[in-house]
């Protein structure tokens, strides 16, 4: 398996923008070193609205993107939680990656700021993601939307916070979710794998973030053996149908592999593509790599073919 040569010059460019290590600075010096500024060209959409829900700790902030649609027609619902570790990340950060979803698929796409670790540790954020998720079923007209084709998807841990929202929903008797995309997730806190030994470092990710990532999000040793943030130590009977992209040159790919392939053991449709030659993050890295464009499309097609009427 060979890097994708687009990837390189990506690396170096993110080498340049000098991101710190994250045991050395505070959370909210890693949060604007990490921030990204918006693309000069957004992916357009109908329309984008921001929206507070109601939540366990007070509001929860989230950015509604609407698409193109035939009047009168509610479209699906895809609740995104973006990636950061759970500690850095927030509705403006995957602003793109949510156009795209939106544009592509013909979703109604509900970004949702949940609560970051380390303030709000587990399970707050997942807390979050659940009340949104919920609120959406519920009161989906008000959005346009239908709230019996939803489905709930993110990247990296958002991803972890998308699938321990099918636990919750299943454990709490709903609501109803159609479809589960996760976008290299993280599934558990096994920094032995060959994945993270190989990828350990070099690859945006690197092994050291994830279990400082880890430290942040769980306050409670005993909280690492929960499957609502492992998700891979969970019984999955009866789960929503899955999309699982991992990338080959990702600390984490061998935990979203493995997440893919206990979900079909229990039973659960699940399409797995792996894009051998990428990085973590790949989704969201826009037109400099030709397989973003591709792995959006394939994404937007799944999405499509699980919410179809």
């Amino acid at each position: 398996m060979e890097l994708d040569p687009e990837v390189p010059p990506l690396l170096e460019l993110f080498e340049a923008m000098g991101v710190p290590d994250p045991a050395t600075v505070t959370p909210e010096e890693l949060r604007e070193a990490m921030a990204m500024p918006p693309p000069e060209n957004p992916t357009p959409v109908a329309r984008v609205e921001a929206r507070d829900i109601a939540g366990p700790a007070g509001p929860i902030h989230t950015r509604i993107f609407h698409p193109e649609a035939p009047a009168g027609a509610p479209a699906p619902v895809l609740l995104f939680f973006h990636g950061g570790g759970w500690v850095v990340g927030d509705v403006t950060s995957h602003d793109e990656v949510c156009r795209q979803l939106c544009a592509g698929s013909g979703c109604i796409v509900v970004s949702v700021d949940y609560r970051l670790a380390p303030e709000h540790p587990f399970p707050g954020g997942l807390e979050d993601c659940y009340a949104v998720t919920q609120w959406v079923a519920d009161n989906a007209a008000e959005l346009d939307g239908d709230g019996a084709r939803l489905a709930v998807g993110g990247d990296s841990a958002g991803g972890n916070l998308a699938a321990a929202v099918c636990l919750l929903a299943r454990e709490r008797g709903g609501p109803a979710i159609g479809h589960q995309l996760l976008i290299y997730p993280v599934t558990d806190s096994d920094f032995d794998r060959p994945s993270y030994i190989d990828n350990a470092d070099g690859y945006l990710l690197t092994r050291g973030m994830m279990q400082w990532f880890w430290e942040q999000y769980l306050v409670e040793p005993a909280h690492s053996a929960d499957p609502l943030a492992a998700p891979l130590l969970a019984e999955l009977a009866g789960l929503p149908a899955a999309t699982v992209v991992t990338a080959g040159f990702d600390p984490l790919r061998d935990e979203g592999r493995a997440f893919a392939e206990k979900l079909e053991s229990f039973g659960v449709p699940v399409d797995h593509r792996e894009f051998k030659g990428m990085v973590h993050g790949f989704v969201s890295m826009g037109a400099g790599l030709t397989q973003t464009g591709v792995a959006v499309e394939y994404l937007c097609q799944r999405l499509k073919d699980a919410l179809a009427e």
